[in-house]
Parts: C-alpha cells; sequence; structure tokens
C-alpha cells in the first residue's frame, strides 16, 4: 500500500496487536477530574463527532473576545477562517484578565542548569511584556503584521517576547537555539523578519554556547533585519552595529501597554517545519482559533487545576513549547516549571531532583527522553520521591509499550494516569489523546481523538479501514487550531496535506485502530525522519550534504534507534579525486554548520553511486534496509544496477 518511500505499516502492526493491557482511570483521580463521569463524557464527545462547530462555539466562550464573531467556521476547501469577525488578543488572554485574581500567583518558575531560581509572577510577567510591547512600537517602529525572529534558549524572557509580539500584532518565528547560522539565515529570510531577539550565550551540559556569534554570521545575510536586540549575560559582550541591548530599551519604558484586540484570523506566528523538499515550510497559526485550541485542550487533557506545578520540559523552539508551555498553559493561568540545561546533566538524576525540588505535579515529556532515563537504570529514579506527581504526559512522537510501562511503574509509581498525546506543529494543538479521568489506557495507544476531532483510517482510496487495518491517519473536519496555509506557499498548502485524499486532511502518519476504536500511531509515511521527536526533512540534510565541496550525491534514511526512535543515516557518493581520510567527521560537521547539531548524521556511508530506478529515483526502501541491517528483501528489478548493494560500505 505504501511506496517505497514511505513506512509500511505492516512492519509494526503485528507487535501492537498483541498488547492487551488496560488500565482504568485511578478512581480518587476521576473524582476529582475536571471530565471524571465515564458516561457524561461519552455523550459529550458523541455530541461533539455529530456537530464538531457547537463544540468549539461553547469551548470558545472560555477565551476572553473584545468582540465576539458573527460566523464560527467559514471553510473553503481546504482554507479556513474561525470565529470570523471576532477580535482578540493571545497576551491579554494569557496575562491581562489573570491579574485581579492571580496576580500574585507564579506563572513561570525558572531553574537554569546552574541550579539557580527565578520566580516570575503573572504582575511580573505582564510588566516586562508591557515593557517589551512599548520597545516594539516605540523602539523599533514594528507595526501590526510586521515579523520578528526569537533566537532564544529556554528561558522567561523567550516567553516575553512571544508574548510581546502577539500583544502589539508582531508575528513571531521562534527558532531553536541549536540551529545553525545558515538555517536562521533562511527561516528569516522566508519569514522576512525586521528584528531578532537574542541573547549572548545559552547554557547546556555545562558549556556556553555562543548564541549571539551564530544570530551575526547570520545577519550578514539577511538584509531585511534591521534590528538585533540582544540580551546581555555577561558583561564583557560587545554590540555590533545593528545591535541593541535588551536591558537598556526595557529600562526606559514604562510597565503599561493596553492591549490592542485583533481579528481572529491575525496570524499570531509562524514556526517552521521540514518537509520533504529541502526547503522548510513556514506553517501559519492565527490567534483566536488558536487559542480556543490550546487552552481547551491543556486544560482537559492535563487535567489542570489552580495548584498544579506543569513541567512540559520541550523547548519553545518547537510547537510544544508554543501551545503547551506558553499559550495554552498561560490562557489557563496555570504554573509553569522551565528548565533550560540538559535533563540529565550533571547526572541522570537531574530531572527527578526537579520534580522533588519544586513540587511538579504534571510531568509532560518525550518518548526518546523516557527511554534515555530507562537506560540510566532504575536506581537513579528510586533516589527521588516523586510523591508530587499526580499525572504524565508523552509527546512528539509513538511511545513503545515498555517505554510506557517504565513511566508508568517507575516514574508514575503505578498511581498517575498517562496521556499519550498525538498531534503536530500543522495542528496547533492535540488531537488524540486519553482524558485521564474518563479514559482506560493502553500502553502504546494515543487512544481517542479529543471531542470536536473528527479523526479516521483511511486506505489508499480514502475509504475507512476496519479494526487492525493498517492505513493512514486523516482528519475529515476543520478544527480551530489548524495551520491556514504555508507562508508564502498556499500551492504547497494544499499538495502537502489536501491533495492525497479529496476533503481530508492528510497527518503523513500511518495508523490503525483496534476494535475499541483506539488509535495507534506508526510513524510518518514520508521523508521526514523523527529524531528524539523533532522532524527532520531528508532533503533538507541532503542538501546540507551535497554543498560540500567532497561529495556529488547523498541520500539520507531514518534508522529504527532504541534511543531516540529515529537515527539518521547518510549514503554519500563523493567526488572524483576526493580525500576520504576524516571525511566522515568533516560531513558531520559540515551538516551541523549548515542546520545545527540535532542533524549531525548518526552514521555516514560511502558508496560509489546511489541505488536508483531506471527513471532516476532513489530507492529508498532499499536504503534504509540496508541502514537497519535487514536482509534486501522485495523487488529490485527496477534498479539500475541491481548488483551496487554489495559495493554499499
Amino acid at each position: 500500500m505504501f511506496s517505497d518511500r514511505e513506512v509500511k505499516v505492516s512492519d509494526t502492526i503485528e507487535t501492537i496487536l498483541k498488547e492487551t493491557r488496560v488500565f482504568p482511570p485511578p478512581e480518587g483521580f476521576s473524582k476529582a477530574a475536571w471530565q471524571g463521569d465515564s458516561a457524561s463524557y461519552q455523550k459529550l464527545w458523541s455530541s461533539s463527532q455529530e456537530d464538531p462547530i457547537g463544540f468549539w462555539q461553547t469551548a470558545a466562550e472560555n477565551i476572553h473576545w473584545f468582540q465576539k464573531w458573527q460566523k464560527v467556521l467559514q471553510w473553503d476547501e481546504p482554507f479556513s477562517k474561525w470565529f470570523v469577525g471576532a477580535r482578540t488578543n493571545a497576551a491579554y488572554n494569557c496575562l491581562d484578565r489573570h491579574l485581579e485574581k492571580h496576580g500574585d500567583k507564579t506563572a513561570l518558575l525558572f531553574e537554569g542548569e546552574d541550579g539557580k531560581v527565578d520566580t516570575w509572577t503573572y504582575r511580573r510577567l505582564h510588566s516586562e511584556v508591557c515593557r517589551l510591547s512599548n520597545v516594539i512600537e516605540k523602539d523599533l517602529k514594528l507595526k501590526a503584521g510586521d515579523t520578528a525572529t526569537i533566537y532564544l534558549p529556554l528561558m522567561p524572557e523567550a516567553i516575553v517576547a512571544m508574548l510581546a509580539c502577539a500583544r502589539v500584532g508582531v508575528v513571531h518565528s521562534v527558532i531553536f537555539a541549536g540551529f545553525a547560522a545558515h538555517a536562521i539565515r533562511d527561516r528569516v529570510l522566508d519569514a522576512e523578519s525586521k528584528v531578532i531577539f537574542t541573547t549572548d550565550i545559552g547554557y547546556r551540559r555545562g558549556q556556553i554556547l555562543e548564541l549571539k556569534q551564530t544570530v551575526d554570521a547570520a545577519v550578514t545575510e539577511t538584509p531585511c533585519v534591521k534590528s538585533v536586540v540582544v540580551l546581555r549575560r555577561r558583561d564583557t559582550t560587545k554590540l555590533g552595529p545593528k545591535d541593541l541591548d535588551w536591558k537598556d530599551l526595557l529600562s526606559r519604558q514604562t510597565p503599561e501597554h493596553t492591549a490592542q484586540p485583533f481579528d481572529a484570523e491575525q496570524p499570531l506566528f509562524y514556526l517552521y517545519t521540514s518537509g520533504t523538499t529541502g526547503k522548510p515550510k513556514g506553517i501559519v497559526h492565527t490567534t483566536g482559533g488558536y487559542l480556543v485550541g490550546t487552552a481547551t485542550t491543556a486544560k482537559w487533557v492535563f487535567d489542570l487545576k489552580p495548584d498544579d506545578i506543569y513541567w512540559c520540559t520541550a523547548d519553545i523552539g518547537w510547537i510544544t513549547g508554543h501551545s503547551y508551555v506558553v499559550y495554552g498553559l498561560l490562557a489557563n493561568a496555570a504554573t509553569c516549571l522551565i528548565y533550560e540545561g540538559n535533563l540529565m546533566y550533571p547526572d541522570a538524576g537531574r530531572i527527578w531532583e526537579i520534580i522533588d525540588k519544586h513540587k511538579a505535579t504534571i510531568l509532560y515529556t518525550a518518548p526518546t527522553a523516557i527511554r534515555s532515563f530507562m537506560r540510566a537504570g532504575d536506581a537513579v529514579p528510586a533516589k527521588y520521591s516523586l510523591k508530587s506527581l499526580r499525572l504524565l504526559g508523552t509527546v512528539g512522537e509513538p511511545i513503545n509499550p515498555e517505554a510506557w510501562m517504565w513511566y508508568h511503574t517507575q516514574i508514575g509509581k503505578g498511581r498517575c494516569p498517562i496521556v499519550d498525546t498525538w498531534w503536530q506543529t500543522e495542528t496547533g494543538a492535540i488531537l488524540i489523546s486519553a482524558l485521564p479521568g474518563v479514559t482506560s489506557l493502553k500502553p502504546g495507544s494515543a487512544t481517542r481523538p479529543f471531542p470536536g476531532i473528527k479523526a479516521d483510517i483511511v486506505d489508499e482510496k480514502g475509504n475507512s479501514c476496519g479494526p487492525n487495518e493498517g492505513g493512514y491517519l486523516v482528519i475529515r473536519h476543520p478544527w480551530p487550531s489548524m495551520l491556514r496555509t504555508i507562508h508564502k506557499d498556499p500551492n504547497r498548502f494544499k499538495e502537502t496535506y489536501w491533495n492525497k485524499f479529496k476533503g481530508l486532511y492528510f497527518t503523513g502518519d500511518g495508523a490503525h485502530k483496534d476494535q475499541d476504536g483506539y488509535f495507534w500511531i506508526k510513524g510518518r509515511v514520508d521523508d521526514v525522519i523523527n529524531v528524539s521527536g523533532h522532524r527532520l526533512g531528508t532533503m533538507e540534510i541532503e542538501s546540507a550534504l551535497v554543498s560540500h565541496p567532497s561529495v556529488a550525491e547523498a541520500a539520507v534514511v531514518g534508522r529504527p534507534d532504541e534511543l531516540k526512535g529515529q537515527s539518521i543515516v547518510a549514503f554519500v557518493t563523493p567526488r572524483d579525486g576526493s580525500d576520504l581520510k576524516d571525511l566522515q567527521k568533516k560531513l558531520k560537521d559540515h551538516v551541523v554548520q549548515e542546520i545545527g547539531s540535532i542533524a549531525r548524521p548518526d552514521e555516514i556511508k560511502f558508496t560509489k553511486t546511489l541505488p536508483k530506478t531506471r527513471s532516476g529515483k532513489i530507492m529508498r526502501r532499499l536504503l534504509k534496509d540496508l541502514a537497519a541491517g535487514k536482509e534486501i528483501t522485495g523487488d529490485t528489478t527496477t534498479l539500475e544496477n541491481p548488483g551496487l548493494v554489495e559495493f554499499i560500505q
């Protein structure tokens, strides 16, 4: 059913179908949960499937609107508008409306890798956002609709920058503070950012990261950037001709600023995600529908309570950080723990030490991280209490049942439900997940769609699959937090997500439903590699490799990896006369320089030529088998050179 460039569902379905363990919600948890009565919830869920628009209209009542909508959904396939005519402000929803009741409540609980803690109340966060909003309007001269790039580590000021942009209608484009200069350049140019917010240094694994140097290198090739606002963390950092001092700018502004009402469809942010071509996709999310989706799912999926200390370990450079560190949580007046540093530095107990130290009640992390904790051994978390935890969550990729069980027993001590969430950069918010007070859990399954989400599994012709039949995961009806388009490329938006099945949003994932209607996600069916929950386009890595003068051609595939989900394997054809000595290391370093350390190939194999069909198409199915050490199977008659395989090192 799937092409040679895609994951075969049949490769993994057999092991999943054997999973029979079921974990009902703990009785005590259900009694106190927002959604704790199974019968009532099933009635609500069924109603939401029949009338998703009505469900989201009711959910939208929990958001502050300066002006209400005339129409909930305008659907001009595949383009949507939600809450048409309504006006709101994301920063107002996350800050201003909480001040009277929750002004002195902790919004952000920040810990650095050095152990220092900084507490930000909602009142303090509001004041700093107002100051920076004034800077943006008065000093930087940005207006609504302009774009600003944020290249900062996971620190409170990064969230200040996001909210300040949202407050004045400036579209923010956050770039993960691990990407290299070329990756910054490409994203800045596509977004046409006029300003970059950054810092001089970051901290990770006890090392100092020279972030400003990376930005400086990018800015030499981004004429659209007029100013770089630098948060100096060391006194010796010197500012260049385009640089402005963050603290100095804020010190000259007042902590008062009136939030402006914006149309519900005002773009809130662009977030660049890898695709199957070399050019990253600028996913466009707007304000009103995105807020409704993230705020509703955050409250229900995490069963948020006023006294929760919530910790999502994701960086704000990814969608998880946008939705479930910033907007979804702050819109609910939650307390968010954020940490700049490696979760296993200086030792494997760091994450559990932080949980005990701050009495965290909810932990939301990636299966990759969980597998790293497993590898460190059961004795490590056993040293810590972890009694404060009441709910666990996973995000970024499917979790294998073994890791799920370890998480449940060793971290949750058997008492904490696990919400295994499925969603994407494009979806904006969680679409498939358990609700911890009403859903019985199956290790490895994301369970059922969230209310108001009409998800399905279909075959090649778009027909619904039966129980335990592998197929394509699709969404049958629009939802508020969905991407609106790809920045500057509506045709790519239509081609990528809407052309495979008429009227259906194609997620790009393979999946199946079991006899209880539970969804089991298998992973990508395109050429995107999921490394530690981070999506990387193979073409982007291939382009970086081929840009090296010693490389004639390259093909990149993902290999199953027990720790990271997938690891990166590159097959490279060197140019004639190239010196192969130390070339593997040089190419790995080159990819890091071009894209960032997250894209560093785990292995590079040299070959005189790549396996191609007679039409010139690289047979990636064959390369995936070689990378995984599998015996070559399937039809190879279309290969231009069937005897090539033995020459690939």
